[in-house]
């Protein structure tokens, strides 16, 4: 078995520990969300734009009625549709989650997702973030779910 100078064996170790130390980098870049490209062929279309979901649950935790449908309508013409009023959408849904006393509560839900321009992101933030609380307060809630992602919209 060959033997190697100190040197080189030296040189061999440093370049090792350099490609293990690069490995978890490379790793985490490969984890990273891709570009957003059109598809093969396909023009991209649209512009930049947020798209904002919240997720309103529907039973309250001090057990008290559920918010009806005809109440939560009336919280979106109340407290969406003015600060939205180019349009939403709302969908019927049901859900779950851990309450904060770990109990998993099954509900009646409603998803509403909102469509802004990106470079109003800044300006609709505050206006989601009274939404949320305005409902959480007014209907006993623990929380209003929010995910918001990029998006490309064309009307």
């Amino acid at each position: 078995m060959p033997t190697m100078k100190p040197r080189v064996r030296l040189a061999a170790v440093g370049a090792a520990f350099a490609l293990a130390a690069a490995t978890p980098v490379a790793a985490y870049a490969a984890l990273d969300d891709p570009p957003a490209a059109a598809p093969s062929g396909a023009v991209g279309r649209g512009k930049p734009y947020v798209e904002t979901r919240l997720f309103f649950g529907t039973e309250r935790p001090d057990g008290g009625p559920p918010v009806t449908e005809k109440q939560f309508l009336a919280f979106v013409d109340r407290r969406i549709t003015p600060r939205f009023p180019s349009g939403l959408t709302i969908h019927d849904g049901r859900g779950q989650w851990r309450d904060q006393n770990g109990t998993i509560e099954r509900e009646r839900s409603y998803e509403v997702i909102l469509l802004y321009p990106a470079s109003e992101a800044g300006t609709q933030d505050p206006r989601i973030e009274r939404i949320r609380t305005a409902y959480e307060r007014q209907y006993a809630q623990e929380s209003v779910a929010r995910a918001d992602a990029p998006a490309r919209v064309d009307f």
